[in-house]
């Protein structure tokens, strides 16, 4: 049987042809997401294995989960969200860093509410 025919499309394009999206932004290839997929369970068997072991202080392990928690998520955006500086791209990297700063600040705001609250209401 034929490859071919097995890709085509209902719409009588095929496979190839619908690699990428409208906008004209690529999908990604298959070594892309495998590499992505690999770099993502040696990133969190790391962790696990070092608190499964329990060699390590409890200072070296927040350490090292947070970096490779803040590297897991660089290798999600650029291998499974496509996310990059390039033209196409630009708009979707100005909604990240919307998003991203939206969050940082209800977050540190949060935070210092509640810091705040906590010292001024401890001081009799």
């Amino acid at each position: 049987m034929d490859l071919r025919i097995l890709c085509c499309l209902p719409d009588g394009g095929d496979v190839m042809s619908h690699l990428t999206d409208h906008s004209g932004a690529s999908h990604g290839s298959v070594k892309g997401y495998v590499t992505g997929f690999i770099l993502s369970i040696i990133l969190t068997l790391i962790p696990f294995w070092m608190v499964m072991n329990g060699s390590a202080s409890h200072a070296m392990l927040l350490g090292v989960v947070l970096v490779t928690a803040v590297i897991q998520i660089l290798v999600h955006l650029s291998f499974f969200l496509h996310m990059n500086t390039s033209s196409e791209g630009g708009w979707n990297m100005v909604a990240f860093i919307f998003t991203v700063l939206i969050i940082a600040i209800l977050v540190v705001g949060s935070i210092w509410i509640m810091w705040n609250l906590n010292h001024n209401m401890m001081l009799d």
